[in-house]
């Protein structure tokens, strides 16, 4: 557990989506009352279902783009569409729900004296020109983008954070998550690990953009709930940002063979043309976190993926709502 339980109140915004549920389960196991807050654009309820019957559990429906008034001592700030398909559809939005999210939590959090983290990104540092990729190293971003929406956005909040900090004294804290995959990913969000299991588990062809030699880091998700729950318990001077991710690189096309492989597919791989401003290279610098957090990822990328596909399977078996493979 990683602090002495107390009678204040644990937020956590996009808290039916894929990290923030999991981020849940965790807070209520150590004994936290836990808010979980989420506007359901892409979160969902069948995330949070086996915690509605717990007394420490509350699910309300709320955007983070409009006020909010509770009594909390923490908050998880992790509302925001994460993935291209899903911040793309509507960009005007994806970028209020960064910046005006984080105003709006940033007034709760000075309201009510709470500490509160920032779930930034590794898209803050765009496609980089330093490999890899270290807290200091401002990044390379098109500010203009289809990606912008949410590059720039997860940056500005960012700016919001650290003002706050250094203006109103705030307790602040910033992770910027790298490729994070597992159980509770939603299968149509277009990310390369739910795309990929998707297609093997269907025969399909497995679609990788350009020739698949751009890498990504891979990190399990209860190794990234564990990162940003030490985070947040780390001594208050420490604000970050802090990189969490897996230090073990990737190509796609490495990706791509190892699920075909875990899944027995019968897929073949067919190239598509690369989209604007995907980045080259992703992989995380952990050296900060390892050192003032002592956490650094543990499960292997084998492994993981084999409780990734169990998921994906099962939900091919009982598809619920939006969430059909």
């Amino acid at each position: 557990m990683p602090r002495s339980l107390n009678s204040e109140q644990i937020l956590v915004t996009g808290g039916a989506g894929f990290l923030g549920s999991h981020l849940c389960d965790q807070l209520v196991g150590f004994g936290f009352d836990v808010i979980c807050l989420d506007n359901f654009f892409t979160g969902n309820r069948r995330n949070v279902a086996h915690l509605i019957d717990n007394k420490r559990f509350e699910l309300i429906r709320h955007d983070v783009t409009f006020p909010l008034y509770l009594e909390v001592g923490e908050i998880y700030n992790l509302a925001c569409a994460a993935s291209p398909v899903h911040y793309q559809f509507d960009p005007v939005q994806t970028t209020k729900s960064s910046v005006h999210g984080a105003i709006n939590m940033l007034g709760l959090a000075k309201r009510t004296q709470a500490k509160i983290l920032q779930a930034s990104t590794s898209e803050v540092y765009g496609d980089p020109e330093v490999h890899p990729q270290r807290e200091d190293y401002w990044g390379r971003v098109n500010p203009i983008g289809p990606r912008a929406c949410y590059d720039e956005g997860k940056r500005c909040a960012e700016t919001l954070f650290f003002d706050y900090h250094r203006q109103h004294g705030l307790r602040i804290k910033v992770a910027r998550i790298f490729n994070t995959y597992g159980p509770r990913m939603h299968p149509n969000d277009g990310r390369v690990v739910s795309t990929f299991i998707r297609q093997a588990l269907r025969n399909e062809p497995i679609t990788i953009f350009g020739d698949g030699s751009q890498s990504r880091s891979f990190s399990y998700v209860t190794d990234m709930i564990d990162g940003l729950v030490a985070l947040m318990s780390s001594p208050d001077q420490f604000t970050g940002p802090v990189n969490l991710g897996s230090d073990r690189e990737f190509t796609i096309r490495e990706l791509a063979d190892k699920i075909i492989e875990l899944t027995g597919s019968r897929s073949q791989i067919k190239h598509l043309a690369l989209p604007t401003d995907d980045p080259t290279q992703r992989q995380p610098d952990i050296s900060l976190a390892n050192s003032q957090l002592g956490w650094q990822p543990k499960i292997a990328l084998d492994e993981g993926l084999r409780q990734t596909i169990g998921y994906f399977e099962n939900l091919m078996t009982n598809p619920t709502g939006s969430y059909r493979v």
